[in-house]
Order: C-alpha cells, then sequence, then structure tokens
C-alpha cells in the first residue's frame, strides 16, 4: 500500500516507529459505524482498504455528508484536540483499518517531527478538500455540483489504488449519498443524474455509481486535479 506514488517514503527510523505505534488491524463491515459523534475513542485509526464517509446529523435525522475517506486517511484525529468526536464516520464498503493507540500520538511529537509534520499535513490537506467543497456547494449548479463530487471522488480513488485499471469506472455511492453531500433534495438529484447520464456522462446502477466519461465530468465543473495529484504522507 505505501509503495504507491501518491504516498511519500518512511526513513528507516519513521518505518520502525509506525511499526511499533501500531497496535493491530480492525475489519469493518458496510454500513457500520467506525466512529461516532460524541463519542470518546482510545484509537486512531489510518484507512488500508476501503471506503467510507464522514457526516453530520441534525436532531431531526437529516444527515450532512462532509468528505469521503480512502486508504491513507486518518479517522479519529479530532477526537485527539478536542476530547470526542465531532463527526460520525460510516463505511461505505468492507474496510481494513490500522489501529493507533492515541495516548502515544505525543511520542510521535516529540521523537518524530517529520511525522508531526505529515499528520499537520493532512489536516490541512482535509481543510482544503472541505473548501471545495463548500465552494462547490456555495457557488456550482447542481450539474455542476455533481460532476465536481464524481471527479473528486474518482480522482482519489485512483490514487490510492481503489479504481485501478477498472473500465468502467464504479463507485459504492448511492443517490442518497450524492443528496447528502451536495444539499440537495433526493428528487433534485435523480433529476440532475438524468441529466448527466443524456450526456454520457455516468450511470447509475444497482451497485452505485458508474463514470464513463471522467474527462467530460472536470469540464463540466470546470476543476483542476492538480491539488489531489502531490505525493502525499501515510502514517
Amino acid at each position: 500500500m505505501h509503495a504507491r506514488e501518491i504516498f511519500r517514503p518512511f526513513t528507516k527510523p519513521e518505518l520502525e516507529f509506525i511499526s511499533r505505534f501500531k497496535k493491530g488491524e480492525l475489519t469493518v463491515d458496510r454500513g457500520a459505524t467506525v466512529l461516532a459523534e460524541g463519542t470518546r475513542n482510545p484509537h486512531l485509526y489510518t484507512v488500508l482498504q476501503g471506503w467510507s464517509f464522514r457526516y453530520k446529523m441534525l436532531p431531526d435525522g437529516r444527515r450532512q455528508i462532509v468528505n469521503y475517506a480512502m486508504p491513507g486517511d486518518l479517522l479519529g484525529l479530532q477526537g485527539t484536540v478536542t476530547g470526542e468526536m465531532e463527526h460520525s464516520v460510516e463505511a461505505l464498503s468492507p474496510m481494513i483499518l490500522c489501529v493507533f493507540e492515541r495516548d502515544e500520538l505525543l511520542t510521535l511529537y516529540r521523537e518524530h517531527p517529520e511525522l508531526a509534520y505529515d499528520i499537520t499535513w493532512l489536516s490541512s490537506r482535509e481543510e482544503c478538500m472541505l473548501d471545495e467543497n463548500m465552494l462547490s456547494v456555495g457557488r456550482r449548479n447542481a450539474s455542476e455540483r455533481l460532476a465536481y463530487l464524481i471527479a473528486f471522488i474518482v480522482r482519489r480513488s485512483q490514487g490510492t489504488g481503489l479504481n485501478t485499471n477498472k473500465t468502467p469506472i464504479e463507485i459504492p455511492i448511492t443517490q442518497q449519498h450524492v443528496a447528502d453531500t451536495l444539499g440537495l433534495s433526493l428528487v433534485h438529484t435523480n433529476k440532475t443524474v438524468r441529466k448527466l447520464a443524456e450526456r454520457q456522462l455516468l450511470q447509475w446502477r444497482d451497485r452505485g455509481c458508474v463514470v464513463l466519461d471522467l474527462e467530460g465530468l472536470e469540464r463540466l465543473a470546470e476543476w483542476s486535479t492538480d491539488m489531489h495529484l502531490k505525493p502525499r504522507p501515510f502514517i
């Protein structure tokens, strides 16, 4: 996993520390809650395999998906700072997570400043992605929002090996996931999906979204992929 070009290499001391820092692996079923808003968890997780999404809920049950997590992403770092999780994480597919003890994070900061910087980098990158998503929801029309979301997920997934050499490209999300991400009703989402399907950009099947023309989606969204293709840390 770490050998992929999208991830920067470890030095030997960093690799030895990470091997000690790691406490095991956790298998998660599709649809399972990995982390729950309002709870305290003694662990941090790195996604090794599979997909998940971060979300927040209103008291009446309405859900806002704020981002999608893929291999190489950290889960639970927010709880280290705030004491408890302020969002939830649910598995979109079967997952394998690398488990770390949260209490040992200070050792990482003291003994391995390069790894500490990597964690800061990952947090900053998450903020950049949220900025892009906010721009999309606030200023793009429904078709542009959907095109951006699908292109964003595909480009990230390709870098981490989730969609390498797959034709056509498939994403395991439902139209309800799309609606909850983009702030649209399910009816409006369905109408938007049909518009993009008529343009031969995508299709929706039982297992999720099938991308037919990734470049066409990117042109529609007027979006550059450069930010997401730079080498990144892997903890």
